[in-house]
């Protein structure tokens, strides 16, 4: 009886603790408020406590806003490269990953950087193609991928003629494309022996481009850009 008395007493203690732990709020999705400071840099490390809704990047530490939702061409563009570039290597039976967005990929200054407090670039690619799998981690990829993949908006135009140019050319990605669902045209940027990219290569309808980290992978412009002339939805 006495035992039975003990175990109850125990009981009701542990649930009166319960019911009495308290923890600071934290608010997720639309009611979040992050205070950042847009002229500060940051680092990794803090990019992991962002909860909240919105998507950012880092280049050199500093924020970078994303977009909202893509278009639907741009969605569709994005699916369809996915697609091709998935195809050819399983058909091959290759070891290499195609990764959209949102998938987190951290450029380190210092080749090895893992440190979460010493990374200060942090982009979010609409596509990424990546064969060092000693790079993939349960984050994300750390490390400059094979190649990069970003389709252009009015919006985010410039940004990826320039910041994420520069950001990837340091990095040491060997090549960067640049998709311009509007003009149907892609421009493919290729690492030269120097470090840095060449003038780029503009291709238009008619072209077949040529995937240089996967030889043999051409991509036919008019199959990719082809289904959106004269349609209603695009």
């Amino acid at each position: 009886m006495e035992r039975e008395e003990e175990i109850t007493k125990y009981y009701e203690l542990e649930e009166s603790d319960t019911m009495t732990v308290s923890e600071p709020a934290v608010l997720y999705g639309e009611d979040a408020i992050l205070d950042l400071d847009e002229t500060k840099r940051y680092t990794y490390a803090d990019y992991l406590t962002w909860w909240d809704d919105k998507r950012r990047e880092l280049i050199n530490g500093f924020i970078r806003l994303m977009s909202p939702a893509a278009s639907p061409k741009h969605a569709r563009v994005s699916s369809k490269l996915v697609y091709a570039i998935t195809d050819f290597i399983e058909k091959r039976k290759g070891k290499c990953l195609v990764f959209n967005a949102p998938f987190d990929v951290r450029l380190p200054k210092k080749s090895g950087e893992k440190a979460d407090d010493k990374i200060y670039t942090v982009v979010q690619p609409d596509i990424c193609l990546l064969c060092d799998l000693s790079k993939l981690d349960k984050t994300g990829c750390i490390g400059a991928p094979d190649l990069m993949i970003e389709i252009a908006s009015p919006s985010n135009r410039r940004y990826d003629e320039t910041k994420k140019l520069r950001a990837y050319q340091s990095a040491g990605v060997p090549e960067y494309w640049i998709v311009y669902p509007k003009k149907e045209a892609i421009t493919v940027y290729l690492l030269q022996p120097t470090g840095k990219y060449d003038q780029g290569t503009i291709y238009g309808i008619g072209a077949k481009v040529p995937v240089r980290v996967l030889k043999g992978l051409k991509i036919d412009m008019e199959k990719l850009f082809g289904e959106f002339r004269n349609s209603p939805y695009y």
